[in-house]
């Protein structure tokens, strides 16, 4: 395994605006939790697959067209609906031995909560999963097979971070079991983390001090690159490199991919160190990228890690 050392001290109230106002009763973390530059973790490029659950079914959907109310003359843009469940998707991934895939409920629908269910059932240990989760529900999901829960929205909640929320969540499901979904959309030339179906910007922006700082209490990031996420028009690759250069922690990047050659494009600007998950584009989400290709792909990389 490569190792990727950790670097620089944290300055949080910096990171986050408003954060000292907003949150005064909050004590400093102890000194030991900012030692960052210390440790050091193992990271590789690796396939995440998805399993994208929508009112029950799987689907691939261009996320930044979901929307909380249906009268507000917006259109869902749906790229795929599958035939198959998402158990079956979840076997397949089994199968191909790949780890760490996403499971994501588009939706707090009991229809998506029990194909959710039924997927991680079907590959225990193997699948991460996300959409709705809070501190009511966080353990459920882990008891039910989940090896994760990813959490956004719950976090950056009214716009800011709410870290009571954070430090709750991890005391109930641990560090190593909480994924921090950091999607983000680009404003005024800085990526600023957007959360509720990726309508609304939060203050919190992605810069190396905020992802020191979240590395502290969660063991991988998740980043959809939310302006090109699922219109297959190619990859994100300034946010790429910005999560290969800052990120302490494995982080998976999503959005854009097309050709094979975004892969290596991914690998290349996040320095061999940013994982990436495909939808829309592979040929089982009736797109023209084969699956099988990406998984040989996966494959080779684990080959040359040393």
């Amino acid at each position: 395994m490569r190792t990727c050392r950790l670097h620089g001290n944290l300055h949080y109230t910096a990171a986050f605006p408003g954060f000292r106002k907003q949150n005064k009763s909050i004590a400093p973390l102890p000194f030991h939790v900012y030692r960052s530059s210390r440790l050091s973790i193992q990271c590789a490029v690796r396939f995440r697959p998805c399993i994208d659950i929508h009112k029950g079914k799987v689907k691939q959907i261009v996320g930044s067209t979901l929307r909380d109310l249906k009268d507000d003359g917006s259109i869902l843009v749906t790229n795929f609906e599958s035939d198959k469940s998402a158990a079956e998707f979840a076997n397949l991934y089994k199968e191909d031995e790949l780890t760490g895939g996403h499971v994501i409920m588009l939706g707090a629908d009991p229809l998506s909560k029990t194909a959710a269910i039924e997927a991680l059932h079907a590959y225990p240990g193997g699948l991460q999963v996300g959409g709705g989760i809070n501190s009511d529900n966080c353990l459920s999901y882990v008891k039910e097979g989940a090896s994760h829960v990813i959490v956004t929205s719950y976090v950056f909640n009214n716009g800011q971070m709410d870290l009571e929320r954070l430090k709750d969540l991890v005391s109930i499901v641990g560090k190593r079991r909480l994924v921090l979904d950091l999607s983000c959309r680009k404003k005024e030339g800085r990526y600023a983390i957007v959360t509720d179906r990726w309508q609304k910007f939060s203050d919190v922006y992605l810069a190396e001090e905020v992802l020191q700082f979240l590395a502290n209490y969660a063991d991988e990031f998740l980043v959809h690159g939310v302006d090109v996420e699922g219109k297959k028009l190619g990859i994100d690759e300034e946010l790429v490199a910005l999560l290969g250069r800052y990120s302490p922690i494995p982080v998976t990047y999503a959005g854009g991919v097309t050709v094979m050659n975004d892969l290596e494009r991914i690998k290349t600007a996040g320095q061999g160190r940013v994982d990436v998950t495909v939808g829309s584009a592979l040929d089982i989400f009736g797109g023209n990228l084969p699956y099988k290709d990406v998984v040989a792909w996966h494959i080779q990389q684990e080959s040359l890690t040393v």
